[in-house]
Protein backbone atom coordinates (compact mmCIF):
# COMPACT_ATOMS: atom_id res chain seq x y z
CA UNK A 1 0.00 0.00 0.00
CA UNK A 2 1.42 3.15 -1.23
CA UNK A 3 0.33 7.06 -0.20
CA UNK A 4 0.38 9.40 -2.59
CA UNK A 5 2.36 12.40 -1.22
CA UNK A 6 3.36 15.86 -2.85
CA UNK A 7 6.72 17.01 -2.67
CA UNK A 8 7.77 20.42 -2.47
CA UNK A 9 11.40 19.41 -4.60
CA UNK A 10 12.19 23.34 -5.38
CA UNK A 11 15.85 23.69 -5.81
CA UNK A 12 16.53 19.91 -3.52
CA UNK A 13 19.09 17.62 -4.27
CA UNK A 14 17.92 14.87 -6.71
CA UNK A 15 19.92 11.82 -7.71
CA UNK A 16 19.09 10.10 -10.96
CA UNK A 17 21.25 7.10 -11.43
CA UNK A 18 21.24 6.26 -15.09
CA UNK A 19 20.88 9.05 -18.14
CA UNK A 20 19.43 6.60 -20.78
CA UNK A 21 15.64 6.81 -22.10
CA UNK A 22 14.42 4.62 -19.27
CA UNK A 23 15.14 7.62 -17.07
CA UNK A 24 14.18 10.57 -19.34
CA UNK A 25 10.61 10.58 -18.41
CA UNK A 26 11.59 10.91 -14.62
CA UNK A 27 14.11 13.39 -15.31
CA UNK A 28 11.68 15.42 -17.42
CA UNK A 29 9.07 15.08 -14.41
CA UNK A 30 11.59 16.36 -11.77
CA UNK A 31 12.94 19.33 -13.75
CA UNK A 32 9.31 20.73 -14.29
CA UNK A 33 9.01 20.07 -10.58
CA UNK A 34 12.15 23.07 -10.42
CA UNK A 35 14.46 19.73 -8.51
CA UNK A 36 17.70 20.49 -8.70
CA UNK A 37 18.79 16.95 -10.66
CA UNK A 38 21.93 15.45 -10.79
CA UNK A 39 22.64 12.07 -12.93
CA UNK A 40 25.50 9.53 -11.85
CA UNK A 41 25.92 8.26 -15.22
CA UNK A 42 28.83 6.73 -17.90
CA UNK A 43 26.61 7.93 -20.62
CA UNK A 44 23.02 9.63 -21.29
CA UNK A 45 20.64 10.36 -23.83
CA UNK A 46 20.71 13.04 -26.54
CA UNK A 47 17.62 14.63 -24.64
CA UNK A 48 19.50 14.23 -21.07
CA UNK A 49 22.98 15.77 -22.75
CA UNK A 50 20.78 18.87 -23.90
CA UNK A 51 19.50 19.55 -20.31
CA UNK A 52 22.74 18.91 -19.00
CA UNK A 53 24.17 21.81 -21.81
CA UNK A 54 21.59 24.51 -20.80
CA UNK A 55 22.29 23.86 -16.97
CA UNK A 56 19.21 22.58 -16.17
CA UNK A 57 20.72 19.64 -14.92
CA UNK A 58 24.21 18.30 -13.46
CA UNK A 59 25.38 15.01 -14.57
CA UNK A 60 28.65 13.35 -12.95
CA UNK A 61 30.10 10.79 -16.10
CA UNK A 62 30.96 8.13 -14.12
CA UNK A 63 29.31 4.78 -13.03
CA UNK A 64 27.88 4.84 -9.75
CA UNK A 65 29.99 4.12 -7.08
CA UNK A 66 28.09 3.33 -3.77
CA UNK A 67 26.13 5.41 -0.86
CA UNK A 68 28.90 8.28 -1.58
CA UNK A 69 26.81 9.39 -4.60
CA UNK A 70 23.90 9.98 -2.69
CA UNK A 71 25.01 12.38 -0.47
CA UNK A 72 23.19 15.63 0.01
CA UNK A 73 19.98 14.35 -1.90
CA UNK A 74 16.43 14.48 -1.00
CA UNK A 75 15.36 11.79 -3.11
CA UNK A 76 16.47 9.17 -5.56
CA UNK A 77 15.90 7.88 -8.99
CA UNK A 78 17.40 4.08 -9.84
CA UNK A 79 17.05 3.99 -13.37
CA UNK A 80 20.10 2.45 -14.64
CA UNK A 81 18.63 0.46 -16.42
CA UNK A 82 20.64 -2.41 -14.59
CA UNK A 83 19.27 -4.62 -12.61
CA UNK A 84 22.33 -5.13 -9.78
CA UNK A 85 22.90 -1.16 -10.04
CA UNK A 86 19.24 -0.10 -9.29
CA UNK A 87 18.97 -2.98 -6.25
CA UNK A 88 22.39 -1.53 -5.00
CA UNK A 89 21.15 2.36 -5.59
CA UNK A 90 17.97 1.12 -3.70
CA UNK A 91 19.64 -0.42 -0.88
CA UNK A 92 22.04 2.54 -0.44
CA UNK A 93 19.03 4.63 0.15
CA UNK A 94 17.11 2.49 1.99
CA UNK A 95 19.89 2.09 4.22
CA UNK A 96 20.72 6.37 4.39
CA UNK A 97 16.63 6.78 4.94
CA UNK A 98 16.98 8.19 1.92
CA UNK A 99 13.02 7.81 -0.76
CA UNK A 100 13.98 6.13 -3.79
CA UNK A 101 11.81 6.46 -6.71
CA UNK A 102 11.00 2.68 -8.62
CA UNK A 103 11.09 1.32 -4.68
CA UNK A 104 10.58 2.88 -1.49
CA UNK A 105 8.61 5.77 -3.53
CA UNK A 106 6.45 5.58 -6.74
CA UNK A 107 6.29 8.36 -9.45
CA UNK A 108 2.85 9.01 -10.20
CA UNK A 109 1.12 9.63 -13.57
CA UNK A 110 0.55 13.85 -13.87
CA UNK A 111 -1.11 16.21 -16.03
CA UNK A 112 -1.70 19.59 -14.98
CA UNK A 113 -4.56 21.85 -15.79
CA UNK A 114 -5.51 25.70 -15.10
CA UNK A 115 -8.69 26.67 -13.03
CA UNK A 116 -9.27 30.56 -12.25
CA UNK A 117 -8.73 30.22 -8.53
CA UNK A 118 -5.24 28.24 -9.10
CA UNK A 119 -3.35 25.59 -10.60
CA UNK A 120 -4.51 21.43 -10.09
CA UNK A 121 -1.77 19.22 -10.13
CA UNK A 122 -3.30 15.33 -10.81
CA UNK A 123 -0.95 12.40 -9.95
CA UNK A 124 -2.41 9.12 -10.13
CA UNK A 125 -0.80 5.73 -9.07
CA UNK A 126 -1.55 2.17 -9.84
CA UNK A 127 0.66 0.22 -8.65
CA UNK A 128 3.12 -0.85 -11.44
CA UNK A 129 0.74 -0.36 -14.69
CA UNK A 130 2.30 2.79 -15.77
CA UNK A 131 -0.01 2.88 -18.73
CA UNK A 132 -3.22 2.38 -16.80
CA UNK A 133 -2.34 5.35 -14.14
CA UNK A 134 -1.81 7.47 -17.36
CA UNK A 135 -4.91 7.02 -18.74
CA UNK A 136 -6.85 7.84 -15.52
CA UNK A 137 -4.64 10.82 -14.96
CA UNK A 138 -5.55 11.77 -18.30
CA UNK A 139 -8.92 11.65 -18.47
CA UNK A 140 -9.18 12.95 -15.31
CA UNK A 141 -7.61 15.79 -16.38
CA UNK A 142 -9.86 15.94 -19.73
CA UNK A 143 -12.93 15.94 -17.12
CA UNK A 144 -11.39 19.14 -15.69
CA UNK A 145 -10.21 21.06 -18.40
CA UNK A 146 -13.71 20.11 -20.24
CA UNK A 147 -15.53 22.08 -16.82
CA UNK A 148 -17.24 18.72 -15.68
CA UNK A 149 -15.46 18.80 -12.10
CA UNK A 150 -16.59 21.50 -9.69
CA UNK A 151 -13.42 23.79 -9.12
CA UNK A 152 -15.13 26.44 -7.09
CA UNK A 153 -13.15 27.67 -3.95
CA UNK A 154 -15.18 26.46 -0.94
CA UNK A 155 -14.02 29.42 1.60
CA UNK A 156 -14.51 33.06 1.09
CA UNK A 157 -11.86 35.45 -0.37
CA UNK A 158 -10.02 38.08 1.41
CA UNK A 159 -10.52 40.62 -1.36
CA UNK A 160 -12.05 40.69 -4.82
CA UNK A 161 -13.35 38.12 -6.96
CA UNK A 162 -12.75 37.38 -10.87
CA UNK A 163 -15.23 38.14 -13.50
CA UNK A 164 -15.00 36.39 -16.93
CA UNK A 165 -16.65 37.16 -20.13
CA UNK A 166 -17.80 33.94 -21.80
CA UNK A 167 -18.62 33.46 -25.33
CA UNK A 168 -21.66 30.59 -24.90
CA UNK A 169 -21.55 30.52 -29.07
CA UNK A 170 -24.41 30.09 -31.33
CA UNK A 171 -26.64 28.37 -29.12
CA UNK A 172 -25.30 24.93 -29.17
CA UNK A 173 -24.26 23.18 -26.14
CA UNK A 174 -21.05 21.51 -27.68
CA UNK A 175 -19.79 24.60 -29.31
CA UNK A 176 -18.85 26.11 -25.98
CA UNK A 177 -15.42 26.33 -25.52
CA UNK A 178 -12.97 24.04 -23.19
CA UNK A 179 -12.25 27.08 -21.58
CA UNK A 180 -15.96 28.49 -21.32
CA UNK A 181 -16.59 25.12 -19.54
CA UNK A 182 -13.75 25.21 -17.34
CA UNK A 183 -14.92 28.60 -16.17
CA UNK A 184 -18.35 27.71 -15.45
CA UNK A 185 -17.09 24.68 -13.40
CA UNK A 186 -15.26 27.18 -11.21
CA UNK A 187 -18.25 30.11 -10.76
CA UNK A 188 -20.08 31.18 -7.92
CA UNK A 189 -22.39 32.90 -10.21
CA UNK A 190 -23.73 32.67 -13.79
CA UNK A 191 -25.04 35.90 -14.85
CA UNK A 192 -26.58 34.68 -18.33
CA UNK A 193 -27.99 36.01 -21.28
CA UNK A 194 -31.08 35.90 -22.98
CA UNK A 195 -28.93 33.58 -26.03
CA UNK A 196 -26.90 31.65 -23.89
CA UNK A 197 -26.40 27.88 -23.94
CA UNK A 198 -29.08 26.85 -21.43
CA UNK A 199 -28.33 23.05 -21.47
CA UNK A 200 -25.19 23.92 -19.86
CA UNK A 201 -26.56 26.36 -17.53
CA UNK A 202 -28.75 23.98 -16.36
CA UNK A 203 -26.46 20.94 -15.28
CA UNK A 204 -24.76 23.41 -12.98
CA UNK A 205 -24.39 22.96 -9.62
CA UNK A 206 -27.71 23.82 -7.99
CA UNK A 207 -25.81 25.88 -4.92
CA UNK A 208 -24.38 28.25 -8.24
CA UNK A 209 -26.22 31.23 -8.52
CA UNK A 210 -27.68 32.22 -11.71
CA UNK A 211 -29.02 35.53 -12.68
CA UNK A 212 -31.23 36.28 -15.61
CA UNK A 213 -30.43 39.59 -17.21
CA UNK A 214 -31.62 38.42 -20.49
CA UNK A 215 -32.77 41.10 -23.20
CA UNK A 216 -35.21 40.42 -25.87
CA UNK A 217 -36.64 42.88 -28.46
CA UNK A 218 -39.00 45.24 -26.81
CA UNK A 219 -38.15 43.85 -23.31
CA UNK A 220 -35.08 44.97 -21.18
CA UNK A 221 -34.71 42.92 -18.19
CA UNK A 222 -31.85 44.72 -16.62
CA UNK A 223 -29.95 48.39 -18.31
CA UNK A 224 -26.24 47.84 -19.56
CA UNK A 225 -25.17 50.04 -16.76
CA UNK A 226 -26.79 48.21 -14.00
CA UNK A 227 -25.32 44.47 -15.78
CA UNK A 228 -22.06 46.44 -15.16
CA UNK A 229 -22.59 47.71 -11.69
CA UNK A 230 -23.81 43.60 -10.80
CA UNK A 231 -20.59 42.27 -11.95
CA UNK A 232 -18.40 45.12 -10.16
CA UNK A 233 -20.62 44.16 -7.12
CA UNK A 234 -20.75 40.49 -7.20
CA UNK A 235 -17.03 40.33 -7.28
CA UNK A 236 -15.97 42.83 -5.02
CA UNK A 237 -17.87 40.45 -2.51
CA UNK A 238 -15.61 38.14 -3.14
CA UNK A 239 -17.93 35.99 -5.95
CA UNK A 240 -16.44 33.98 -9.00
CA UNK A 241 -18.76 35.57 -11.97
CA UNK A 242 -19.18 34.27 -15.40
CA UNK A 243 -20.77 36.62 -17.28
CA UNK A 244 -22.27 34.20 -20.19
CA UNK A 245 -23.55 35.83 -23.26
CA UNK A 246 -24.37 34.17 -26.50
CA UNK A 247 -22.23 34.26 -29.96
CA UNK A 248 -18.77 36.02 -28.86
CA UNK A 249 -18.88 38.48 -25.91
CA UNK A 250 -16.71 41.40 -28.12
CA UNK A 251 -18.90 41.03 -31.41
CA UNK A 252 -22.05 43.26 -30.73
CA UNK A 253 -21.98 41.79 -27.36
CA UNK A 254 -21.19 44.98 -25.08
CA UNK A 255 -18.75 43.23 -23.32
CA UNK A 256 -16.07 45.58 -23.68
CA UNK A 257 -17.81 48.10 -21.84
CA UNK A 258 -18.48 45.38 -18.78
CA UNK A 259 -14.43 44.61 -19.00
CA UNK A 260 -13.83 48.26 -18.37
CA UNK A 261 -16.23 48.47 -15.76
CA UNK A 262 -14.63 45.69 -13.76
CA UNK A 263 -11.16 46.54 -14.74
CA UNK A 264 -11.73 50.39 -13.21
CA UNK A 265 -12.58 48.58 -9.81
CA UNK A 266 -9.38 46.63 -10.07
CA UNK A 267 -11.23 43.27 -10.72
CA UNK A 268 -9.39 40.35 -12.73
CA UNK A 269 -11.29 39.95 -16.19
CA UNK A 270 -11.00 37.19 -18.32
CA UNK A 271 -12.52 37.23 -22.02
CA UNK A 272 -13.01 33.77 -23.47
CA UNK A 273 -14.06 34.31 -27.29
CA UNK A 274 -17.05 32.23 -28.65
CA UNK A 275 -18.43 31.10 -32.19
CA UNK A 276 -20.85 34.39 -33.36
CA UNK A 277 -23.36 33.77 -35.02
CA UNK A 278 -23.27 35.97 -37.04
CA UNK A 279 -20.66 33.67 -38.86
CA UNK A 280 -21.55 29.98 -37.33
CA UNK A 281 -25.68 30.27 -37.99
CA UNK A 282 -25.13 31.07 -41.49
CA UNK A 283 -22.71 28.30 -41.93
CA UNK A 284 -25.44 26.10 -40.55
CA UNK A 285 -27.79 26.73 -42.76
CA UNK A 286 -24.70 26.08 -46.00
CA UNK A 287 -24.11 29.59 -45.94
CA UNK A 288 -20.36 30.64 -46.01
CA UNK A 289 -20.04 34.40 -45.29
CA UNK A 290 -16.98 34.48 -47.69
CA UNK A 291 -16.44 32.35 -50.73
CA UNK A 292 -13.73 32.28 -53.49
CA UNK A 293 -15.50 33.97 -56.17
CA UNK A 294 -18.62 34.80 -55.09
CA UNK A 295 -17.68 37.06 -51.69
CA UNK A 296 -14.54 38.32 -49.94
CA UNK A 297 -15.90 39.41 -47.36
CA UNK A 298 -18.49 40.88 -45.12
CA UNK A 299 -20.13 43.21 -42.35
CA UNK A 300 -22.02 42.28 -39.01
CA UNK A 301 -24.83 45.06 -38.29
CA UNK A 302 -27.54 45.19 -35.97
CA UNK A 303 -29.78 48.15 -37.54
CA UNK A 304 -30.51 49.86 -40.81
CA UNK A 305 -28.87 53.16 -39.59
CA UNK A 306 -25.10 51.17 -40.83
CA UNK A 307 -26.38 50.17 -43.97
CA UNK A 308 -25.68 52.86 -45.82
CA UNK A 309 -22.37 52.95 -44.52
CA UNK A 310 -21.72 48.98 -45.89
CA UNK A 311 -19.35 48.46 -49.35
CA UNK A 312 -21.97 48.08 -51.90
CA UNK A 313 -22.48 44.92 -54.09
CA UNK A 314 -23.86 41.58 -53.89
CA UNK A 315 -20.17 40.24 -53.92
CA UNK A 316 -19.82 41.74 -50.29
CA UNK A 317 -22.53 39.77 -47.26
CA UNK A 318 -24.10 41.85 -45.07
CA UNK A 319 -24.92 40.04 -41.72
CA UNK A 320 -27.54 41.69 -39.27
CA UNK A 321 -28.30 39.90 -36.15
CA UNK A 322 -32.02 40.68 -34.83
CA UNK A 323 -33.13 42.23 -37.20
CA UNK A 324 -36.82 40.57 -37.57
CA UNK A 325 -38.20 43.78 -36.58
CA UNK A 326 -36.48 46.01 -39.01
CA UNK A 327 -36.23 44.04 -41.32
CA UNK A 328 -38.64 45.91 -44.20
CA UNK A 329 -36.33 48.96 -44.11
CA UNK A 330 -33.30 47.39 -43.37
CA UNK A 331 -34.16 46.02 -47.42
CA UNK A 332 -35.33 49.46 -48.54
CA UNK A 333 -32.12 50.69 -47.11
CA UNK A 334 -30.25 48.36 -48.53
CA UNK A 335 -31.64 48.97 -52.35
CA UNK A 336 -31.58 52.69 -51.23
CA UNK A 337 -27.40 52.54 -50.88
CA UNK A 338 -27.42 50.90 -54.70
CA UNK A 339 -27.84 46.99 -54.23
CA UNK A 340 -30.78 45.65 -56.80
CA UNK A 341 -34.11 44.39 -55.58
CA UNK A 342 -33.08 40.77 -56.73
CA UNK A 343 -30.17 40.62 -54.50
CA UNK A 344 -30.74 37.24 -52.54
CA UNK A 345 -31.59 37.13 -48.67
CA UNK A 346 -31.67 34.54 -45.86
CA UNK A 347 -32.93 34.45 -42.91
CA UNK A 348 -32.11 31.40 -40.52
CA UNK A 349 -34.16 31.13 -37.29
CA UNK A 350 -32.92 29.52 -34.21
CA UNK A 351 -29.71 28.26 -35.65
CA UNK A 352 -28.43 24.71 -35.06
CA UNK A 353 -31.99 23.97 -32.71
CA UNK A 354 -33.91 21.11 -33.80
CA UNK A 355 -36.53 23.48 -34.89
CA UNK A 356 -34.46 25.44 -37.19
CA UNK A 357 -35.99 27.62 -40.30
CA UNK A 358 -34.53 28.97 -43.06
CA UNK A 359 -37.08 31.54 -45.41
CA UNK A 360 -35.15 32.46 -48.71
CA UNK A 361 -36.23 36.27 -50.84
CA UNK A 362 -34.69 38.91 -52.30
CA UNK A 363 -34.51 42.23 -51.30
CA UNK A 364 -37.26 43.19 -52.79
CA UNK A 365 -39.87 40.25 -51.17
CA UNK A 366 -38.08 39.26 -48.58
CA UNK A 367 -39.95 40.91 -45.94
CA UNK A 368 -43.30 39.91 -46.77
CA UNK A 369 -42.16 36.40 -47.01
CA UNK A 370 -40.92 36.43 -43.66
CA UNK A 371 -44.62 37.96 -42.36
CA UNK A 372 -45.91 35.39 -44.32
CA UNK A 373 -44.56 32.62 -42.23
CA UNK A 374 -44.41 34.78 -39.10
CA UNK A 375 -40.10 35.05 -38.80
CA UNK A 376 -39.20 35.50 -35.27
CA UNK A 377 -36.30 36.56 -33.73
CA UNK A 378 -33.48 34.97 -32.33
CA UNK A 379 -32.57 35.28 -35.95
CA UNK A 380 -29.87 36.46 -38.12
CA UNK A 381 -30.27 37.38 -41.73
CA UNK A 382 -27.63 36.70 -44.43
CA UNK A 383 -27.54 39.03 -47.48
CA UNK A 384 -25.17 38.87 -50.64
CA UNK A 385 -24.58 36.16 -52.87
CA UNK A 386 -23.59 33.57 -50.79
CA UNK A 387 -26.93 32.47 -50.03
CA UNK A 388 -27.32 30.94 -52.97
CA UNK A 389 -24.47 28.39 -52.14
CA UNK A 390 -27.08 26.61 -49.48
CA UNK A 391 -29.32 24.22 -50.43
CA UNK A 392 -32.32 25.70 -49.63
CA UNK A 393 -31.73 28.06 -52.16
CA UNK A 394 -33.86 27.39 -55.20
Amino acid sequence: MTLPIGLDLTDRRVVVVGGGPAALPGILALVNARAAVHIISPWVSEDAAALAATGEITWSEHDYTGPIDLDGAWLALAASGDAAIDEAVRADAVAARLWCLDATAVLPATTRVSTPDGTVDVAVHAGNDAALARGVAGSVGALLAGGHVDTRRRTRRDGPGWVALVGGGPGDDGLLTVRGRELLASADVVVLDRLAPRAVVNALPVDVQVIDVGKSPGRHALPQERINDLLVDLALAGRSVVRLKGGDPYVLGRGGEERLACQAHGIRVEVVPGVSSAVAVPAAAGIPVTHRGVARGFTVVTGHDELPDVPGGTDHTVVLLMGVGRLARSATALMDAGRPASCPVAIVERGFSLDQRVTIGTLRDIAERAASVGVENPAVVVVGDVVRLSPHWG
